[in-house]
């Protein structure tokens, strides 16, 4: 094949006529390459079609799908021996060769973003889109690394009106007061800068570390005319001199680098920076500097919370890394954010708020002893009886004297709150008139606030070394024999001494084993699967004959390919007569269910890790061994965030292969149901709404580059809404039946009631057989749900019918809408 496109080369050929041993190079290496393919010896072959391609161009059309297979099947084998440095050299060589290849483009993306350079990641599959604007793999790509790149909350903060004018005022104070050299550290889309601008700012500098976020700006500059009056850096302001980077000291420094629990990104570190090295000093005859904001004050208050507690504490020895106890790592945030008007079950103040810390940020001397600063315990009056599940924090921007910005969960505000867990082993239940002592410190810049102590009639009950349990603990119900793995984990407290059992798993994870009901679930599944085919095999046994062979182990192999930490693995361990695998990886993890097995009674060869036999994690799916088919795999199929898993369709698809006859995939089916609501909370939160929260500033048509047309993690259940019809069928996935799938599907919805539909949430009901299904929108689900956000908001009136597109391509759902016309209805 190769010779006769060769010789059917009628211009080259006659280009390279003079030049037979270069010809001779060409055809030798081009059959080398395609016998190395052949023998996948990919690197090999990747060498000679680059050899091939940079003497002969003009067989580039005929080489390029070739030439992108041997790519990808190295690239592979060189991330998986982790020879990154090659595998970046060989894209760059592709790319020299193929400068507008969208699906080379769209490859090395991907692998920029498994290894964490989302940055880069991003402009792949850029460019991949501008050259294919409909290639649907790039706009997925491009929608994933969006969330990454552009937080929800970037939408939400510009959308803020009330937030954006409190600083353009307190910047037009600070102009017209003298400071007319502006500093933006941080400065995202630019807002800032171009207020001190607006303003009159003589001179206006911003730096922005992120290349996203600083190739934004710069487009939001020249949109706006200001591309000659600020100077953006692509930088830290750690990284800047005087004068290297701007020419003098700047007389004010305007930034919001800061978190939901204050300093959580580094403006301590900065501020300290911009005093020694970037700003005037703070007093002075002629000219001084100044920071925005000046300060913050920053509130706490202890609270009940179903819903956080079960997302950091578990029975026995689980807890999450969100951690302040003496043991955890300083590296690691103290804290995880929640909003906690939006947390499904609500929370309880069980203390009134108090003041925590302030700080001033135009004091050097005092932000450079912060983290020196006496740790301090604070005494609160319980005012509500119930459990202690974390500390809340929340602070007040001072931006001058004038301007302030609250993060409370009271206010209508873009902020989410700071959450100290508290992590104990059974709860505690405050009462009235106890007092709780509670440890604040300004370690490693990080604010840490530490639950010690209860003061209860005159005695001191320290949390780390309670021994006590609350008789009235509502938590502590009757036993149920088909709870009892899932509860188990209690009896691991054997010796208290051993603190180096303690296992920590991801938030998402403790949910996930809160969540009995899932549990109580597949264990009744799976007895009923193990049922049926112990009946079958016995009657099999039985049409054999007394002298028939029998499998010598007899045992019904199952495997759970569930991501991070899972129980199912022992559920099925449980059921006896099964040898069970668990695809759980890490050895402490490990650990904890080869101690459950133990307090379970299951044999120890009853339960295997599975990964631990594989050299290649990428063929997890394979026979258990040459005899042996599964009786059951047990797939992961919807992620914490609210979308079904990538490749599920793919991975079923192998993993029918693999089963014995009889044998069954958990679960087996998934019904995606939706509805029809108006939310102006999604709207803010997944694109910018013109101009006038942005105070006229021309922003939105480039941050909204970066909207995504799925809004993820969303907690529905106390979502802001109006919701415009009653729950439909939208999709079906049959993981069993493979006839049975589709790709696209046409649904009519009724409305319920007159509004606009701006998103359509969608949620899943996993049947793990025909009869036992969980649903991901259930009180205790560990998984939130998410919704298709409408481009164009949907003027319905109630009764209209409403047509709805639904999509599914390589795991991701979309949908789009129109309402249905006098004539389809007759139709």
């Amino acid at each position: 094949m190769c010779t006769a496109e060769l010789n059917n080369s009628k211009r080259p050929r006659r280009r390279h006529r003079g030049d037979p041993a270069r010809n001779e190079l060409v055809a030798s290496s081009l059959e080398s390459a395609q016998q190395c393919l052949f023998t996948q010896d990919y690197g090999t072959a990747f060498v000679h079609y680059l050899l091939v391609l940079n003497l002969a161009p003009m067989f580039k059309d005929f080489a390029r799908e070739s030439f992108r297979f041997t790519l990808f099947k190295w690239a592979e084998e060189l991330e998986s021996v982790g020879r990154l440095q090659e595998l970046f050299d060989c894209y760059e060589q592709a790319l020299e060769l193929f400068p507008a290849d969208e699906v080379i483009l769209n490859s090395m993306g991907e692998h920029l973003f498994r290894m964490g350079f989302r940055d880069e990641a991003a402009g792949h599959f850029h460019k991949a889109l501008k050259i294919k604007p409909d290639y649907a793999e790039a706009r997925e790509n491009f929608y994933r690394v969006a969330n990454w790149l552009v937080e929800r909350w970037h939408f939400l903060m510009l959308n803020d009106h009330r937030r954006n004018l409190k600083y353009q005022q307190a910047i037009q104070k600070a102009v017209k007061s003298g400071c007319t050299t502006v500093l933006d550290i941080g400065t995202g889309t630019g807002i800032l800068g171009m207020c001190a601008k607006k303003a009159g700012a003589a001179e206006v500098y911003a730096c922005e570390l992120s290349k996203t976020m600083y190739e934004l700006a710069c487009e939001v500059l020249n949109a706006n005319g200001m591309q000659s009056d600020i100077k953006i850096l692509h930088m830290k302001s750690l990284e800047m001199e005087v004068p290297k980077d701007i020419p003098y000291r700047v007389s004010l420094v305007v930034t919001e680098t800061v978190d939901a629990g204050l300093f959580g990104e580094g403006i301590i570190e900065s501020l300290i920076h911009a005093w020694h090295h970037l700003l005037l000093p703070p007093q002075g005859q002629s000219s001084t500097g100044r920071v925005i904001p000046a300060g913050a004050t920053v509130f706490g208050m202890a609270v009940k919370c179903p819903e956080i507690r079960r997302h950091h504490r578990f029975a026995g020895e689980l807890h999450s890394p969100v951690s302040c106890s003496s043991e955890s790592n300083e590296s690691v945030e103290p804290y995880t954010t929640e909003r906690l008007s939006r947390l499904p079950g609500g929370y309880t103040a069980l203390t009134e708020p108090f003041t925590a810390l302030n700080i001033d940020f135009n004091n050097v001397q005092e932000l450079e002893g912060l983290s020196s600063r006496e740790v301090q315990e604070i005494r609160l009056p319980v005012t509500q009886e119930g459990e202690l599940d974390a500390l809340a924090v929340w602070f007040q921007l001072h931006l001058d004297e004038e301007n302030t910005l609250s993060t409370g969960p009271q206010e209508d505000t873009c902020w989410e709150q700071a959450i100290y867990p508290v992590h104990s082993k059974t709860g505690f239940i405050l009462k009235p008139q106890d007092e709780l002592v509670v440890e604040v410190s300004c370690r490693d810049a990080y604010l840490r606030l530490r639950s010690l102590a209860v003061l209860r009639d005159g005695h001191e009950i320290p949390f780390e070394k309670r021994e006590d349990e609350d008789p009235h603990d509502s938590r502590n119900p009757a036993p149920n024999p088909e709870a009892e793995l899932c509860s188990a984990l209690a009896c691991l407290q054997t010796d208290q001494s051993q603190t180096t059992h303690f296992c920590v798993l991801e938030c998402s994870e403790m949910a996930l084993l809160n969540n009995q009901d899932y549990h109580l679930s597949f264990s009744r599944a799976i007895a009923k699967l193990v049922s049926q085919l112990n009946i079958k095999c016995q009657n099999q046994e039985r049409e054999c004959g007394p002298g028939a062979d029998a499998d010598v182990s007899n045992l019904l192999y199952m495997l759970d390919v569930s991501e991070g930490f899972s129980l199912l693995s022992l559920i099925a361990a449980s059921k006896g007569h099964v040898k069970a695998f668990s695809s759980v990886e890490k050895s402490k993890q490990q650990e904890v269910l080869k101690r459950l097995a133990c307090a379970r009674n299951i044999p120890e060869q009853h339960l295997e890790f599975w990964l631990n036999n594989l050299e290649d994690e990428q063929g997890m799916l394979k026979r258990p061994s040459r005899e042996k088919l599964w009786s059951a795999i047990i797939l992961d199929c919807v992620e914490t965030c609210g979308l079904i898993r990538q490749k599920l369709m793919e991975k079923a698809s192998l993993a029918r292969c693999l089963l014995e006859d009889g044998g069954r995939i958990f679960p087996e089916k998934i019904v995606v149901q939706g509805c029809l609501v108006e939310s102006d909370t999604l709207l803010l939160e997944s694109a910018v709404q013109g101009s006038e929260p942005t105070l006229g500033f021309n922003i939105a048509p480039f941050i909204n580059q970066f909207t995504v047309p799925v809004h993820v993690f969303l907690d529905f259940s106390t979502l802001e809404c109006k919701h415009l019809s009653d729950s439909v069928e939208l999709f079906v996935l049959d993981l069993m039946n493979s006839n049975a799938n589709y790709t696209n599907r046409d649904v009519k919805v009724q409305a319920t009631s007159a509004g606009r539909i701006t998103a359509i949430p969608f949620w899943y009901h996993i049947y793990l057989d025909q009869e036992i299904s969980v649903s991901t929108f259930s009180p205790n689900s560990h998984w939130k749900q998410a919704a298709v956000v409408l481009q164009q908001p949907l003027m319905v009136q109630a009764g209209d019918w409403v047509c709805l597109a639904v999509r599914l391509h390589k795991s991701t759902i979309s949908v789009s809408a129109h309402i249905e016309n006098p004539s389809e209805q007759m139709e």
